[in-house]
């Protein structure tokens, strides 16, 4: 991961967390998708850090299919309880790598809960 990338992530969750743009937000979950882990983990990161901010994009991504794997643990993270039942629902799918995100981000919201 270059150093360039880094500074387009910090920039685009600098301008999301500032503005609520979410085209700013939406970057930072299409930086899911990249073919690199590190822009791939500091993205996730970030979401994650967002917390209910981010709430809405991860839900669109969910409803989308969209990188799954990792932002069903997202939701999870964030403490998105009202995803609970897409949650459950994954936690199902004939994906192997889905249905183990999906139950992460489950035990991850019961954990919080218990807290």
């Amino acid at each position: 991961m270059g150093p360039l990338q880094v500074a387009r992530l910090y920039a685009m969750k600098s301008v999301w967390n500032a503005t609520g743009l979410r085209p700013a937000g939406r970057a930072l979950l299409e930086a899911l998708g990249s073919a690199d882990e590190g822009v791939r983990t500091v993205a996730g990161m970030m979401l994650v850090q967002s917390g209910k901010r981010a709430e809405p994009l991860i839900e669109e991504a969910i409803r989308h299919g969209r990188h799954l794997p990792m932002v069903l643990v997202i939701a999870g993270d964030i403490g998105a309880v009202r995803l609970e039942p897409e949650l459950r629902r994954f936690a199902r799918d004939p994906d192997p790598q889905v249905a183990k995100a999906a139950q992460d981000g489950l035990r991850i919201l019961a954990a919080q809960a218990r807290k």
